[in-house]
């Protein structure tokens, strides 16, 4: 069946001597995998450099239902980044989003306001030219609204903890769950007031931004099914610092 769809790319591994697999997010059937050849020839249709991370395409290809890796057609890029692969801590961000993004993604069947939120968000980095250091902290906030882990703030006070394994906030502390305590708790309802326009109104220190940024890891851990340690984030950390 020949099928046209929108996709971000997640990774590209390599498979042989001559192909690639390539995880892409698309708006139409969520995750696909995509052998990739490796290109002979200048004029093919199909090049590699297509799908380095979080590429943005439009993609023709012949889904098979009972095949794990389908065949691309033609692809073409969607949205050229026109700052992103090229402004270091834009690039960091980047790499550390894909990390993420490639682990959360991977079974997701569909695509819909998830993919919107993506495809967005990528291209609002893209053209930020400033104000966006927080930008991945509220990005994995709010990510986690489609992924069902969505933060409970509602009935939040001052010197509540915050159960990470129920996602919501509790006067006590938890006696057998992971928590935060009240001081770092406030960080959530914090972020989850902010968005991309807003958050540069929001000043924060490196220890604070670092901090939230581990605490978003663990938080993934625990609602995420093998979800590793992060490589990218000291990267992150140090473009940042």
């Amino acid at each position: 069946m020949q099928e046209k769809a929108r996709g971000v790319v997640l990774r590209l591994l390599k498979y042989s001597d001559s192909a690639s697999v390539a995880d892409v997010y698309t708006d139409t059937r969520g995750t696909v995998s995509f052998i990739v050849r490796i290109p002979k020839s200048r004029k093919a249709a199909v090049k590699t450099v297509f799908f380095r991370p979080l590429s943005i395409l439009e993609l023709d290809f012949e889904f098979r239902p009972k095949a794990s890796l389908q065949h691309v057609r033609d692809v073409r890029f969607a949205y050229a980044y026109r700052s992103l692969p090229y402004d270091a801590r834009k690039a960091a961000i980047a790499l550390f989003l894909a990390e993420v993004l490639s682990r959360v993604l991977k079974h997701e069947a569909s695509g819909g306001p998830l993919f919107e939120y993506v495809d967005y968000s990528l291209q609002w980095l893209d053209a930020a030219s400033h104000g966006f250091a927080n930008f991945h902290l509220v990005f994995l906030t709010r990510l986690t609204r489609f992924l069902g882990f969505y933060p409970n703030v509602e009935g939040w006070h001052e010197g509540d903890y915050f159960d990470m394994v129920n996602a919501c906030f509790v006067p006590v502390r938890p006696f057998r769950h992971a928590c935060l305590e009240p001081r770092e708790a406030a960080l959530i309802p914090l972020f989850m007031r902010m968005n991309y326009d807003s958050m540069r109104l929001f000043a924060m220190n490196r220890k604070e931004r670092d901090r939230y940024a581990e605490v978003l890891e663990t938080y993934y851990r625990l609602h995420v099914p093998e979800f590793p340690e992060l490589k990218s984030l000291d990267v992150l950390k140090e473009v940042f610092a």
